[in-house]
């Protein structure tokens, strides 16, 4: 009647007619009747209706009814939404088994979809056994039919060799195929084909231009990508970094999330902000992303001295570390052997060292080393030892070349050999550990025969590693006279060859004259091609030649930039002086927090002035809550050290009792060690006492 009237033009009927229209009650009504007679077409849209709510109210059991009624009568799309329906459990009790009855039949019908869900079903074992190749088979079968979301799955398949031998270019044809068909996820995989190479040469430009276009459609990993790449790749532009990890996380990316929280801790295209860099960090650990627990853990740890704050400290070091993360079960290590955050225990200790030195850290590798070395929860074994230290070594780790060394030297676990131990001892050594520098200075670790073999390597084999210790041999008179000229001719032969350490010993020639004549540019040039070349010690010096404008003009944004990237490489002197220019606004803004961050950083790597440093940070309060026992302590380690600051200040902490009991004869004795290494600051009397004044070398000085 109305659909007549509206025909002769009655405005009223018209406007109800397009109200039937625009909520779906045309389309129910007809549906409704259609559905009764049978028509199974209908059946399914009327089911739809009711789930949406479209021309009537909500019903989701109707609409389970009506939507059943069609796939029994072999309806395809029927049958993929009563699939649905079973696997998520919804409007019915989930029945993973009935899932795979019905997508199974809407897929022997040839509906594309069900195809794919069918092979999803094979894949992870929904309804039916596992089976890989099975998975493969329906899929490729929905991806022949243009499914964009199998085209994209089965490039999955192709790359990783599911159900179907690995095969990188096919890979590549699907995430294309898909990617063309406008599926974002295919775009963001294609991304990563061209970023690392999977079927398809590398291109960069390319990479970024399919991360850009899955970007945009909302992929929150193509996003997550854009923000590395704006962070660290050649178009450098941190604030459109921060922008896409925002993007990301607030499309609740865990990878995201992370980033986002370092940018944050940093300053990476925003204003450092603390907590919201904790809340970042927090948000992503608590979707399991174990980087970020560990680094919560990190937090934790690090921020705080109340009991159930270490507490929560271990228990996401625990999270973390079950989640596989080899530096959290490092951590967790850790907190086992010293009892943070929970009771000591040593065999536990030991065992997740193990877990975390066989996923490659190099940290627990060493530990296990010395756990080995020293018998601790286990028996000794020397070899074993020798075996872990070696493994930590070669992956760089300081403090593991160190024990490497003395292995050699003392023939831990391997046949005595004093030039390797030389070699080992050098390699800590240049990495600024005291211990290993310590060794080189008293001559330990090399003999004449270490020299004989250098020569004969240096002059027959012409190989740059021998030309530089050869000439090292020469500079230091070990196991030959000393002979600078020779020195200088071996060094430079090794830096003509590109050998970076050689460079920069090639500079420090040049800077003193040592073998040659003075030449200060000639010096810069040397640290400069080291520096570029990576070199951590060329790259401090390099910047130490720019903030004292020696063979260069003065640049104190260049100071910092080079100082920083050394201090990035782990070197503690560069570790040290970056504390320095952020606490004294040297080439950046100042920043205590930042100062003292770095103080603890080269302080932990054995630097005797960033323990003295830091020491005064506890002992004022820059850049962390005052804390007189933590700054006894640091001061004690330094003073140990043999640093004449910290020697005097320790003799006024042990005079005045300040973190640790009043002592008069210990105070006394780090007095005199503090003259006996020349200190030039004390001016006062050792028995000038006041409490109220303090010492007058509360300072921070400018670190080496």
């Amino acid at each position: 009647m109305d659909q007549k009237s509206a025909e002769k033009g009655y405005n009223k009927a018209l406007d109800k007619l397009t109200h039937f229209y625009e909520t779906g009650i045309y389309k129910v009504y007809w549906c409704q009747e259609k559905a009764e007679d049978g028509d199974k077409n209908a059946q399914y849209n009327l089911g739809m209706c009711y789930e949406k709510g479209i021309g009537v109210e909500k019903d989701k059991i109707k609409a389970f009814e009506w939507i059943k009624k069609s796939a029994k009568q072999d309806y395809c799309k029927a049958q993929n939404k009563l699939g649905i329906s079973y696997e998520n459990g919804t409007d019915i009790e989930k029945d993973e088994s009935k899932a795979f009855y019905w997508y199974q039949k809407a897929a022997k019908n040839g509906y594309k979809i069900a195809q794919y869900n069918l092979g999803l079903c094979y894949k992870k074992g929904i309804g039916i056994e596992k089976n890989n190749i099975k998975a493969f088979k329906w899929i490729k079968k929905s991806a022949d039919q243009e499914y964009s979301c199998a085209q994209n799955k089965l490039g999955l398949f192709y790359e990783n060799g599911t159900g179907i031998e690995k095969d990188e270019a096919k890979a590549f044809y699907w995430y294309q195929k898909a990617a063309n068909n406008e599926n974002k996820h295919a775009k963001y995989k294609l991304g990563l084909c061209y970023k690392n190479g999977i079927g398809v040469e590398k291109n960069e430009i390319k990479a970024i231009e399919y991360f850009h276009k899955s970007a945009i459609q909302e992929d929150s990993n193509a996003q997550n990508e854009l923000g590395i790449f704006y962070e660290n790749g050649i178009e450098k532009d941190e604030h459109k970094a921060f922008y896409w990890y925002q993007k990301a996380a607030e499309n609740e990316n865990e990878f995201a999330q992370y980033n986002l929280g370092l940018c944050y801790e940093k300053g990476i295209g925003t204003e450092k902000d603390n907590i919201k860099a904790f809340e970042w960090i927090k948000k992503s650990a608590e979707k399991e992303y174990s980087t970020a627990q560990n680094k919560l853990g990190f937090i934790y740890e690090n921020n705080g001295e109340s009991e159930d704050i270490i507490e929560k400290a271990f228990y996401w070091y625990k999270k973390s570390a079950k989640n596989g993360n080899e530096f959290a079960q490092y951590n967790l290590g850790l907190c086992y052997e010293n009892g943070i955050g929970v009771e000591k225990n040593e065999s536990k200790a030991f065992n997740w060292y193990k877990k975390s030195a066989k996923q490659e850290c190099c940290n627990a590798q060493n530990k296990l080393g010395s756990f080995y070395k020293y018998g601790i929860v286990v028996v000794v074994d020397e070899v074993k030892a020798f075996y872990w230290y070696q493994k930590s070594a070669k992956m760089g780790y300081k403090l593991a070349q160190y024990n490497l060394g003395l292995c050699y030297k003392y023939g831990i676990g391997i046949e005595k050999d004093d030039v390797k131990a030389f070699d080992w001892f050098k390699k800590s050594a240049e990495q600024g550990y005291g211990k290993a520098q310590k060794k080189l200075k008293d001559g330990i670790g090399i003999t004449k025969d270490a020299f004989i073999m250098y020569l004969k390597a240096a002059e027959n084999e012409n190989t740059r590693i021998a030309q530089h210790n050869l000439g090292l041999c020469y500079k230091e008179g070990i196991g030959t006279k000393n002979d600078n000229v020779k020195a200088f001719e071996w060094i430079k032969k090794s830096a003509e060859q590109e050998y970076s350490s050689a460079q920069n010993e090639l500079g420090i020639f040049y800077e003193n004259g040592t073998g040659i004549e003075k030449d200060e540019s000639k010096a810069f040039y040397w640290y400069q091609k080291a520096a570029i070349n990576g070199y951590k010690v060329a790259q401090y010096n390099l910047g130490i030649y720019y903030k004292n404008g020696i063979g260069i003009e003065k640049d104190e944004t260049k100071v910092f930039k080079w100082v920083k990237k050394s201090a990035e490489q782990g070197y503690s002197n560069a570790q040290n002086k970056l504390g320095t220019f952020y606490e004294k606004e040297i080439g950046t803004e100042k920043d205590e927090i930042e100062a003292f961050y770095w103080y603890k950083k080269a302080a932990e790597n054995e630097n005797n002035i960033a323990q003295y440093n830091l020491g005064l940070c506890y002992d004022n309060g820059i850049g962390t809550e005052k804390d007189i026992i933590k700054a006894f302590e640091w001061v004690k380690k330094s003073a140990e050290q043999g640093f004449s600051n910290a020697q005097s200040k320790l003799s006024f902490f042990y005079g005045n009792g300040i973190g640790i009991e009043k002592n008069e004869i210990k105070s006394f004795y780090w007095y005199q060690k503090a003259i006996e290494s020349e200190n030039n600051i004390i001016h006062c009397n050792l028995y000038h006492r006041s409490k109220s004044e303090k010492s007058g070398i509360n300072q921070s000085p400018i670190g080496a």
